[in-house]
């Protein structure tokens, strides 16, 4: 006897057409991720390797004193960590398009002999439950393809505001070196007078004294700031994906100034609601897993569900014809455990949403006091103490002229002068991280997931 299974050439026909039906998309999916970016920091993103045109404008950038901006269109030129990022959504438009395409045909050959009889069977068989459910997997993928869309977004942006960070650090960091090489200056010019004073008779061992320690006080601190500058530089550095050395790139001498008006709290927490992309992606994780679920309960009761065309010839018979499905039946299995798993990372996701507005909304509230707060000690700094300290450093210069002041009462003052400009640069920069970090809460890029 010769016995011949040949199951649904049609189908085989089908399963091609529809395998050639899901195709990549020419941008990656890039597309949409510097919609994102440019609505929140200004700039796109690129992940084209070949991208001369955009790898060209950031070099231009660094050939001059680098601004905040400039700054961040570098970093999402160079940036490593975000190429590996965007990398991800390569995978994520791989998931898609295979969502779109039916698993291969099974084949199945065998061959058996009893006597002089011979049989041969051979099987074409086509996975039936993955044609059904197809479309509920595009969509499933296809959300998951577009949280990978937010997330890669969130990347972007979170080096961004990163990168804002590193860059007002640094110029603080430099610009007190630069301070501290003045007053180490200045010091080793009275440590050198009150020696001669000293030999000349004119001044006390104990006022030398004084002038020595405070200038070597005053070196020590400029070794601590010249190290708080180059760890800062290089920082910078490695976000931006360049070099530190001489050449990487130029930094302004000062801070940016304040500005004049500062970003009201009305409607803060509304647009932190509607922008926050930490937000959106707990949306689009809530939604993905609802799909899920509807997945999960149309299909707990079928596992395998198989059909195919036979023809089937013997020797000295006629031809037989006809159809054959094969479906596991639920007899152990309700698929039970499957839909409550379903049903509780549904619920999972749908809390998970939840706590995020509540934590965004308390986090632009704390960020935009911490950006008042900020704002108002720079401004002191800037209008009041610095000035004061500069009326009262001359009253004191003006005392110890007419000897009405000791040598002690000027070192005094002099490193209540230093304390306080160096005060005053911590704050000009603390208000430029503060409105950076505003900026972070508004978008919910602030804390890496």
């Amino acid at each position: 006897m010769r016995t011949i299974h040949w199951r649904a050439p049609a189908a085989a026909c089908a399963v091609v057409l529809l395998a050639g039906c899901s195709t990549f998309s020419p941008d990656g999916g890039l597309d949409a991720v510097s919609s994102m970016t440019g609505a929140r920091i200004g700039q796109p993103v690129s992940f084209k390797r070949d991208d001369a045109a955009l790898r060209a404008a950031a070099d231009a950038v660094l050939k001059q004193p680098l601004s905040v901006q400039g700054a961040v269109q570098v970093a999402l030129a160079h940036n490593s960590g975000l190429k590996a990022a965007l990398a991800e959504l390569g995978i994520s438009e791989a998931d898609l398009v295979q969502a779109g395409r039916l698993r291969n045909p099974g084949f199945s050959f065998s061959r058996s002999r009893a006597g002089d009889e011979r049989e041969i069977e051979r099987a074409l068989s086509v996975d039936l439950i993955g044609l059904i459910t197809m479309p509920i997997r595009q969509r499933i993928e296809q959300r998951r393809f577009e949280r990978a869309q937010v997330t890669a977004a969130r990347s972007a942006v979170r080096l961004a505001h990163d990168t804002q960070k590193a860059y007002f650090e640094a110029l603080a960091a430099n610009e007190r070196a630069r301070y501290m090489e003045q007053a180490s200056q200045a010091t080793e010019a009275s440590a050198e007078l009150a020696r001669r004073m000293a030999r000349a008779g004119n001044w006390s061992a104990l006022d030398q004294a004084r002038e020595q320690a405070f200038h070597a006080e005053t070196l020590d601190g400029l070794d601590q700031a010249r190290l708080g500058a180059v760890a800062a530089r290089e920082t910078l550095a490695q976000l931006l994906g360049v070099t530190a050395g001489e050449g990487g790139f130029v930094l302004p001498e000062r801070l940016p100034a304040l500005p004049d008006t500062l970003r009201p709290l009305q409607n803060v927490e509304q647009e932190a609601l509607a922008s926050r992309l930490d937000i959106q992606a707990a949306k689009a994780d809530t939604a993905e897993t609802a799909r899920a679920l509807g997945l999960t309960r149309a299909t707990r009761l079928v596992n395998v569900l198989e059909a195919g065309y036979i023809n089937t010839s013997t020797s000295g018979e006629p031809r037989k014809n006809g159809y054959e499905v094969s479906l596991e039946l639920p007899l152990f299995d309700w698929g039970g455990a499957n839909t409550h798993r379903a049903e509780a990372r549904y619920m999972q996701s749908l809390h998970l949403a939840a706590d995020t507005a509540l934590r965004a909304r308390s986090e632009v509230r704390l960020s935009h006091a911490a950006y008042l707060g900020a704002y108002a000690r720079a401004r002191r700094y800037r209008d009041e103490i610095v000035p004061l300290r500069r009326q009262v450093s001359n009253e004191v210069l003006l005392r110890y002229n007419g000897m009405l002041a000791s040598v002690f009462e000027l070192l005094v003052d002099a490193r209540e002068q230093i304390a306080s400009v160096q005060a005053s640069i911590d704050a000009q920069r603390d208000f430029w991280i503060a409105e950076t970090a505003l900026q972070a809460a508004i978008h919910g890029s602030g804390s890496k997931e």
